[in-house]
């Protein structure tokens, strides 16, 4: 036995001023640091030292490792460094958002296995794939050691793909989230005119995505080089349109529900969209946008649950305002809302295909009715955060009953 620390590497989207990531990224260092009791020393990657240091402290167990953009060295040599890998993002085995992003978690993977290293997917989703990336997943992933999926959907689809390694099904770490008790007023302080009527709208410019690899292009663009957002004048109109349709929305619910109405901004990135909401509103003046960039996982949480109403395309709105039973309507463009809804049993009623050909009309009776009978979903939503939550406890059960049969327990007396 020996009393060396036991290095452990998070590979995820780390430092993107991503709420959800920011969530799930702080209830697993708690967990690794209940499992390993003091002795894990955990390697934090991202591309973005500055924005991942808003809300993650160094510590003498916890250190930050930047990334290049083009991470392979980068990724190999931290994986080699370390004792165990987690695959730590949500959103792993998809390529809505990017490519390379799936690339970085299937090279983490690859590398672990080459130098003979554990490696868990841990609470983790699949989704889109184009016919490559089929390919590279059933390859690649196959070589995990385990893959802890937050749906029943996501390992379906796994194994439909042909992914061989053992996979488990929870519920994603976020449900654990608990935000500080001192963020507990955070609306009323920064919005006191919210009041009590207030609807929540986490919106997305699907027109963004796919961030694709280019060696240049024009700088309006730019996610962060060599990563380029899609647009073309067709995508510029259609999102457009789309921050007109929200804007409509946002002033039917004020002048007829008479509800503020908060833009949330899961992600730095949606922050455009949102403005442009805000500019062609007739009633900006009861409308205020809340971001990510601005506002910690734990602020962002807290304002979510002051909401009356949510309507969102962002998986992680969905999950961390669940405790507070908060009505709510999904707009969904991927997989991952449609595995949340579907578990929660309301995805007939309350799930929305963004692409949809009357989705704005289907919106606004959605929210008319759960406006006027807000009780309406108050059952199961209540009922579903607590199965959620006991999912999503297994998460760290399952690493520690892996971490046994493998000898890694024994290995270093923890």
């Amino acid at each position: 036995m020996t009393e060396k620390q036991i290095k452990v590497l998070l590979v995820g989207y780390n430092g993107a001023n991503n709420t959800g990531s920011e969530a799930r990224l702080l209830v697993i260092i708690e967990e690794l640091r209940d499992i390993f009791k003091g002795k894990a020393h955990i390697s934090v990657p991202t591309l973005n030292e500055k924005n991942l240091r808003r809300y993650l402290k160094e510590e003498p167990d916890v250190h930050i490792e930047p990334l290049s953009p083009i991470f392979f060295g980068g990724i190999r040599k931290l994986v080699k460094e370390s004792d165990l890998v987690l695959l730590a993002e949500g959103s792993c085995y998809m390529d809505t958002w990017t490519s390379a992003l799936l690339w970085a978690f299937l090279y983490a993977t690859r590398c672990a296995y080459n130098e003979g290293i554990p490696c868990v997917a841990y609470a983790v989703d699949s989704g889109n794939l184009s016919s490559f990336n089929r390919y590279l997943v059933k390859r690649e992933a196959s070589k995990t050691h385990l893959i802890i999926t937050r749906t029943n959907r996501a390992a379906l689809e796994l194994k439909e793909i042909g992914v061989t390694a053992p996979i488990k099904v929870t519920a994603d770490c976020a449900f654990k989230f608990i935000p500080n008790e001192e963020d507990e007023n955070i609306l009323q302080e920064t919005w006191p005119e919210a009041g009590e009527k207030l609807a929540g709208l986490a919106v997305v410019d699907f027109n963004l995505w796919p961030v694709v690899i280019r060696p240049w292009g024009k700088k309006e663009n730019l996610y962060r080089w060599p990563y380029y957002f899609s647009r073309s004048k067709a995508r510029k109109k259609k999102s457009d349109e789309l921050a007109r349709e929200w804007a409509r929305q946002a002033d039917q619910i004020i002048e007829e529900h008479g509800h503020k109405v908060a833009l949330i901004c899961m992600e730095e990135v949606d922050e455009p969209l949102a403005r442009d909401i805000l500019d062609k509103m007739e009633n900006s003046e009861d409308a205020r946008i809340f971001s990510s960039s601005e506002y910690n996982a734990s602020q962002m949480t807290h304002i979510l649950r002051s909401l009356n109403l949510l309507v969102t395309s962002r998986y992680h709105a969905g999950v961390l305002v669940l405790e507070a039973a908060v009505p709510q309507i999904a707009v969904g463009h991927d997989t991952r809302l449609k595995g949340f809804y579907q578990e929660l049993g309301i995805h007939k009623d309350y799930l929305l295909d963004s692409c949809s050909p009357n989705i704005w009309e289907s919106i606004q009776q959605k929210v008319d009715d759960l406006v006027r009978n807000p009780d309406k979903q108050k059952e199961t939503l209540k009922k579903g955060f607590q199965e959620h939550l006991t999912r999503s406890s297994m998460n760290p059960e399952l690493l520690k009953t892996f971490l046994k049969e493998i000898g890694f327990t024994d290995k270093y007396d923890f």
